[in-house]
């Protein structure tokens, strides 16, 4: 991308220089031709006065010899009234350009929406300016449905906040107020003011999401990582999960994949994209996730059935504040950071992330540099 940009402007630079030579050889070519012009015709009337046998009274013969006695002084006259001329038009030229492109640059300020004509000359320029305008105004869409999707997402969050608070102060004031219920009933209600307790910190962990998210650039603490073991640690910690909600656990992760990496950042990664696998997941369905070294490089491949996504959500899946599914239920809703992040951080390790979805399958795919050094 960078390089494309670059070749642009150079080319753009190439324009803008061609464009000034040809005014300047244009102006030059002219001021010669004006003299091979004015040079011919004196030549020339001198050969057709020669033609004619003029008497020394002849009013037509003492006005050509007096020109001929002055003919450096006219010429001269004549040549500098034409250099002026033609060098007024050749300073005006540059100067309505000029006046094109600061019409453009308000019209590109006040109006964007309206495409900038300039004349035929400046034909690239004006290319150049509805390209600014277009991606100006693109950027400004986006920005607006960033910030609106930002909006939104604290709107549901305060609401969110709201509902598990409400629960845990109304069973801890039950507790409160009838200390003679039996040991099952406040079990029962301890265990849910705690359920309760816990969706309202991992809704708080979304808010600091936000602001780190926002007003922080991520940075590694690269080290040699045991990349099979730091899987196979998370997938056990997720089956818990996966038998509460019916899920099926299937790994093929190679043995002794050792990768230079910031091992709590990847951590994250991992924990976002299962988390996810998780939460789309149809019940009694199958997640898989395979690991293995491939040329140089460590592939991590998560995939669970869910509902089949649009190429435009997936297109949009790793924006940030951005849910694939709209509706947002208390129990799993999130801030729409994971994908995100995880995005980052992947990139940060000059890796890649890519997302797939066909036949109700949802697979992702990260690959990232294994650099892989025998630990001592």
């Amino acid at each position: 991308m960078n390089n494309l940009k670059n070749d642009r402007n150079a080319g753009s630079g190439l324009y803008r220089s061609r464009l000034t030579r040809d005014i300047r050889w244009r102006y030059f070519a002219v001021l010669g031709g004006m003299l091979a012009v004015l040079i011919a015709s004196v030549l020339f009337a001198k050969w057709l006065a020669g033609l004619v046998v003029w008497q020394p009274y002849d009013l037509w013969y003492i006005v050509l010899s007096w020109v001929e006695d002055n003919i450096v002084i006219l010429a001269g006259g004549i040549y500098f009234i034409g250099w002026a001329f033609i060098t007024y038009y050749f300073m005006a030229k540059p100067l309505r350009y000029l006046d094109e492109v600061v019409a453009a640059s308000q019209q590109l300020v006040t109006d964007r929406q309206t495409p900038i004509v300039m004349s035929d000359e400046m034909k690239q320029v004006q290319d150049e300016f509805n390209q600014l305008r277009e991606q100006s105004v693109r950027n400004e869409m986006l920005a607006r449905e960033a910030e609106q999707r930002k909006n939104d997402m604290i709107v549901y969050l305060a609401h969110d906040l709201k509902t598990p608070l409400t629960s845990v102060i109304g069973y801890l004031t039950l507790l409160k107020d009838e200390p003679d219920i039996s040991t099952d009933l406040r079990a029962r209600y301890t265990g849910i003011a705690l359920k309760k307790a816990e969706r309202l910190e991992e809704l708080i962990n979304e808010f600091f999401d936000i602001t780190r998210f926002n007003l922080t650039d991520l940075s590694l603490d690269m080290q040699q990582t045991d990349l099979s073991r730091m899987l196979e640690q998370i997938t056990s910690e997720y089956m818990p999960v996966l038998a509460e909600k019916g899920l099926i656990w299937q790994s093929d992760i190679e043995r002794d994949m050792t990768v230079m990496c910031d091992r709590d950042k990847l951590l994250r990664v991992f924990d976002n994209l299962i988390r996810n696998a998780v939460s789309y997941s149809y019940p009694d369905s199958p997640v898989k996730l395979s690991a293995t070294i491939r040329e140089g490089r460590a592939e991590i491949r998560i995939e669970n059935k869910g509902k089949t996504l649009t190429p435009e959500k997936l297109e949009r899946i790793f924006e940030r504040f951005f849910r694939a599914d709209p509706s947002r239920a208390s129990e799993t809703g999130g801030a729409g950071l994971g994908l995100a992040i995880a995005k980052e951080i992947v990139e940060l390790h000059s890796g890649s992330i890519t997302a797939q979805s066909f036949e109700e399958t949802v697979v992702f795919t990260l690959s990232i540099p294994a650099k892989s050094q025998k630990i001592v």
